[in-house]
């Protein structure tokens, strides 16, 4: 039932580079978060089983997340759902020989030792399956953004689902969502979601 998060290559290719190292022990993996450290944010370092992919993230890659961020939040804001945002921070298990680094994560109701709902922005070919590896840290959902629109997984026994509706947010209009998942004019349209969720309640 898992899924690979992949897409067509549509950003130019200077934009996000990625690269596959195979046969990576997990000891030279930590060894590669700790010597990069917080020095650079722009990379992200996603390891399976072996497989360790490190990708940059281009300006568009960073504007999009920063505005699915900005407007969930407005949503957990505005219906008074608590939540814990945690960012990229690195989430590894070494039992499971699964990390990575979500593009935005959040815990609902208050802090655990792993994510309840993940954003990934997705521009270009992944090298790894990430949803392998949320589902070896046992992340409820995934939420993927994707050629203007989400991809909705959530962890059963067996692997994720993709579904039509968070089952984590089932009050959370994803379609309303997606439309104002404006880069461009991240400010305007964080308002304007506000004032639209404002008049569902």
């Amino acid at each position: 039932m898992t899924s690979q998060l992949t897409a067509p290559a549509i950003a130019p290719a200077s934009a996000e580079q990625r690269l596959l190292l195979e046969g990576v022990s997990w000891q030279q993996y930590e060894l590669l978060l700790a010597t990069l450290g917080d020095n650079f944010p722009a990379l992200r370092l996603s390891y399976l089983e072996g497989s360790l992919e490190i990708m940059t993230t281009s300006p568009l890659h960073e504007e999009l997340k920063s505005t699915i961020r900005m407007l969930l939040e407005a949503f957990f804001q505005t219906f008074q759902i608590r939540y814990h945002c945690i960012g990229s921070a690195t989430f590894r298990k070494m039992a499971k020989q699964r990390g990575l680094e979500p593009d935005e994560c959040y815990c609902l109701g208050q802090k655990k030792e792993f994510p309840d709902l993940a954003i990934e922005i997705v521009l270009t070919s992944g090298l790894v399956d990430k949803l392998d590896i949320y589902r070896g840290l046992g992340v409820t959902e995934v939420w993927v953004w994707e050629v203007g629109q989400f991809r909705i997984y959530h962890l059963r026994e067996d692997g994720y689902e993709q579904l039509s509706s968070s089952e984590l947010l089932p009050n959370c209009d994803i379609q309303l969502l997606a439309s104002y998942v404006k880069p461009e004019e991240q400010f305007d349209a964080v308002m304007a979601f506000r004032e639209q969720l404002r008049s569902l309640q």
